[in-house]
């Protein structure tokens, strides 16, 4: 691997970065509840809307499964196993809090047997 080379940083750059983000954040939050606050959302939108944290979740948790950074991209058996364990909890008893602390306790057994 070769090393990253470094951008000059300067305090000011940083909090610039840090404004420019606030700012793009805020216009994304206010675009639908500033302008859209009021408004009734037609059926059909409302109907998707339901399911867009169905559709991030599992994509932010997907590749923390898949290719941990702890070891470095490489496939993790305990991960796969509490992941497979959380998801049949999940679906069987459709409670967050139980998913959670089901699928932490399996990865911590898995990690401790396999490891």
């Amino acid at each position: 691997m070769t090393e990253a080379t470094s951008l000059p940083q300067s305090d000011a750059l940083i909090w610039m970065i840090i404004l420019a983000m606030g700012i793009g954040t805020f216009a994304v939050r206010f675009s639908f509840m500033g302008l859209l606050g009021g408004v009734d959302l037609p059926p059909w939108v409302l109907r998707y809307l339901r399911y867009t944290s169905v559709a991030v979740i599992p994509a932010l948790i997907a590749p923390l499964v898949a290719w941990p950074a702890a070891t470095q991209g490489q496939t993790d058996p305990p991960r796969l196993i509490a992941a497979l364990v959380a998801l049949m909890v999940g679906y069987w008893s459709k409670n967050v809090l139980v998913t959670m602390v089901c699928a932490i306790a399996v990865l911590l057994l898995a990690q401790a047997a396999l490891t």
